[in-house]
């Protein structure tokens, strides 16, 4: 509900966060028009006293923030850019290229396409993987700012699968278990989430073994 969210994103402030990520309505998806997500996002970036980033992760809402909508967003002056994790680069690539008047900035949404993104003109990732392999991800934001491009295509092949094994894959209990193997804490995951099974285990050590993080 949007007069939650603008709540919430108030809340959030008070607490001492710089930028607020807002996530997609979607429960009523098919009345979540393009129109309706415009209003709410306005009403919610109006009343908000600190940025708003908006976040499009369609594998969990089942909704894409529709390309015009954000390029609407993208001229309010309390909207400072989009999360986008639904991999499509072409409407990653239209995005920056549609909003070079503003000052708005694309971040890729998930490690697996960091490279791709960069390449297209993106500003940066907020990544999961990142909970993880913090200190490459960097390196790979480094090396495509010094345009190693070859260096970065590497060091992203090495990524890939890993992202994919953290977010689409096992998910969040995935992540919380590949967190402690690098010497963090994960935790338990909150129910209807389960813990990860013995052979899911092994199959996600496998995946960050042969690519040489373990």
């Amino acid at each position: 509900a949007t007069q939650a969210t603008v709540e919430l994103t108030a809340s959030m402030a008070g607490a001492g966060a710089d930028v607020a990520l807002v996530v997609t309505p979607c429960y009523y998806r098919g009345s979540m028009s393009s129109a309706a997500l415009v209003r709410h996002y306005t009403e919610v970036a109006d009343a908000s006293p600190i940025p708003v980033v908006l976040y499009s992760v369609p594998a969990n809402t089942g909704l894409d923030l529709p390309l015009e909508a954000v390029l609407t967003l993208a001229r309010h002056p309390n909207i400072i850019g989009i999360k986008d994790s639904g991999g499509d680069i072409t409407r990653m690539g239209l995005m920056v290229h549609k909003t070079q008047r503003e000052d708005f900035q694309v971040l890729a949404g998930s490690a697996g396409f960091l490279l791709a993104s960069y390449a297209l003109g993106a500003s940066g990732g907020v990544c999961a993987l990142a909970n993880v392999l913090g200190a490459p991800l960097c390196q790979l934001d480094r090396l495509c700012r010094e345009e190693r491009w070859q260096d970065a295509r590497s060091l992203q092949h090495r990524l890939i699968e890993p992202n994919t094994a953290v977010t689409r894959q096992f998910g969040v209990p995935g992540l919380k278990k590949a967190m402690e193997w690098f010497g963090y804490y994960g935790g338990p995951c909150r129910a209807p989430l389960a813990p990860l099974s013995p052979p899911q285990v092994e199959e996600l050590r496998g995946t960050f073994t042969g690519n040489g993080w373990l």
